[in-house]
């Protein structure tokens, strides 16, 4: 235990920052991993699926098979499902690519973690490694003969904190490039799963969609019940003026 707090307090405790900075850095690695497993393959999968529904006209099926996909692409086809019959075809398009950023941003979530960590562990184990020589010197007096031994332990020591902050930052950026450039590539995947099914969406025939269909049967209804009652109305004038009639006999 003492040995481990030495090292952690080397570098007036550089050493244990740029240890933390690496445990980190692997944290989120392994949550981005997580996040982004087989997303590309599940995508393609609920894409195919609801294609294939709106091909054959069946809306009700390619609807509930994205309520049951766990893939964050059936948010974005939900969102066209919703709109669809309630908006322009232009303002169902904007919904379903808003949604579409939505999930791109979240694929970079903590991304920005990685690339701080790159970028200052260096910086922290060089501070470290400058401290510590400081620390070293400052411990020879004036009339005492300094040989190289003596000066190469505590030195080589303070540069472990260099050499650690350094490993760290390398292994840090490389994660940040990997998990960018496979949130590039499913932000692309999307982007073309989205154009394909809103093509398919808005092309779909009126009457497999419902919400147009109860629309309009409602209007259908109403004018159905608005010359009936015209027709009653006239009615009721009709024996009006016949019982005018025989008064005035």
């Amino acid at each position: 235990m003492e040995q481990i707090r030495d090292l952690l307090l080397q570098g007036y405790g550089a050493m244990g920052i740029v240890l933390a900075f690496s445990v980190t850095a692997l944290a989120v690695a392994i949550e981005r991993a997580i996040a982004q497993w087989k997303f590309v393959t599940r995508a393609r999968s609920l894409g195919e699926t609801v294609t294939r529904c709106l091909a054959r006209g069946a809306f009700d099926e390619g609807r509930s098979a994205c309520e049951r996909s766990p893939s964050p692409i059936a948010d974005v086809f939900l969102v066209g499902y919703e709109r669809l019959g309630r908006a322009k075809p232009e303002h169902v398009a904007t919904a379903v690519h808003r949604e579409r950023l939505r999930v791109n941003q979240d694929l970079r979530v903590r991304l920005w973690v990685l690339g701080t960590v790159g970028a200052t562990a260096p910086f922290v184990g060089l501070f470290g490694t400058v401290v510590g020589i400081m620390n070293a010197m400052s411990k020879f007096k004036r009339d005492d003969t300094v040989t190289f031994p003596t000066v190469s332990g505590p030195i080589s020591e303070a540069l472990i904190v260099t050499a650690v902050g350094i490993g760290v930052a390398v292994g840090a950026v490389i994660l940040f490039n990997f998990f960018s450039q496979r949130a590039n590539r499913i932000a692309t995947e999307m982007k073309l799963l989205t154009d394909e099914f809103l093509e398919l969406l808005l092309d779909t025939p009126s009457e497999t969609q419902p919400s147009r269909k109860l629309r309009r049967d409602d209007a259908d209804r109403d004018r159905a019940e608005s010359q009936a009652g015209e027709a009653r109305d006239m009615t009721k004038r009709a024996k009006g003026d016949g019982d005018g009639d025989r008064e005035a006999a």
